[in-house]
């Protein structure tokens, strides 16, 4: 007779905490469709957001309180996120970690060393973090909307780095991104089904180009705290773009830095390839379960080519075009 084996542990990720009966009154008020890991998407505040994430969601909004020395890296999932948390890290706290052999991010993720407010920090509503020993500057990430940010990210004066990329190249990666974290036994999400979800803006924090336009217009309105950049600039001009980042958060290289290389140093040291060849992000796991590995594929510019047909590359940039238009934003 054969024992039973236990059923599989179910990561952090996947799993759906009871809500409390106020916000389970809300989530069940609100539009819901499938999702593409998880059992279903809602819409809150005009943006698709997981059931899983929900709770997250709303006690960041309800008990985050920013401070005026806090950076804030917001993107849309898959637009380059992990890249820039290790360039953000490795830069304002460069005068911590002097000696880049012995560096954090070489033993962690970046997405621990800055985590996600929805996603890691305010995941349990009954325990609410302790956030006042962190050092200053505090880094946090997250994948918010404008309209769902706290109140007091928008008031507090604190500085928002948003981080966008194509459409077309953000879609793909997510969609690669996605399978790879579904539940054993569901299978796979064509990339048909995955296109015209994203199309529609069902999509998690999408629609994506209500997104990037919310920040886009808030970097025009208030440009000493919102810094607006694309993943393909950063790709295609990394030095130049790591000084602005510099500039803007206040912390410039100086002439000495720049003598002893350290611009190049960490663009080294937060390269694709040095990143995702370390141990850690081979073999390593986010404390929700996720593989470390998941979030390194390619890193490329383009590579949407590759899994697009060409009517699909239409419509998206049909819908790009109809959406942007007047914005002065282009991909």
């Amino acid at each position: 007779m054969k024992t039973p084996q236990p059923p599989p542990v179910v990561p952090r990720y996947l799993q759906e905490n009871e809500p409390s009966q106020e916000d389970k009154d809300l989530i069940s008020s609100l539009p819901t469709e499938k999702g593409w890991i998880g059992n279903s998407l809602h819409k809150y505040q005009g943006f698709w957001q997981a059931t899983a994430h929900m709770q997250g969601v709303l006690a960041c909004q309800k008990h985050f309180r920013a401070l005026e020395s806090d950076i804030i890296l917001v993107t849309t999932p898959k637009s380059g996120t992990t890249w820039l948390m290790a360039i953000l890290f490795a830069l304002v706290k460069r005068a911590h970690y002097l000696d880049l052999r012995r560096h954090p991010l070489l033993t962690e993720n970046p997405h621990v060393l800055v985590p996600c407010l929805e996603l890691d920090v305010y995941t349990d509503k009954q325990v609410l973090p302790d956030l006042s020993s962190l050092a200053p500057p505090r880094l946090f990430s997250t994948h918010l909307p404008y309209v769902s940010l706290p109140d007091s990210v928008k008031h507090s004066g604190c500085k928002v780095v948003y981080l966008s990329r194509d459409p077309k190249d953000a879609f793909v990666s997510l969609w690669h991104f996605v399978n790879k974290l579904r539940p054993v036994g569901s299978g796979t999400m064509s990339l048909h089904e995955a296109f015209d979800k994203f199309c529609r803006g069902v999509s998690s924090f999408g629609p994506f180009w209500d997104h990037v336009l919310g920040f886009w217009n808030e970097s025009l309105k208030r440009p000493e705290s919102a810094f607006f950049i694309k993943f393909e600039e950063m790709k295609q001009e990394p030095a130049l773009q790591l000084r602005r980042l510099a500039e803007f958060l206040g912390c410039p290289f100086s002439p000495e830095e720049e003598t002893h290389g350290i611009v190049d140093g960490i663009l080294r040291l937060c390269s694709f390839d040095n990143l995702s060849n370390l141990v850690v992000n081979k073999s390593g796991k986010l404390p929700a379960g996720m593989e470390n590995s998941a979030f390194f594929r390619k890193g490329e510019v383009g590579d949407s080519t590759n899994y697009l047909t060409t009517e699909m590359v239409k419509k998206l940039d049909s819908i790009t075009q109809e959406k942007l238009y007047g914005s002065g934003l282009k991909f």
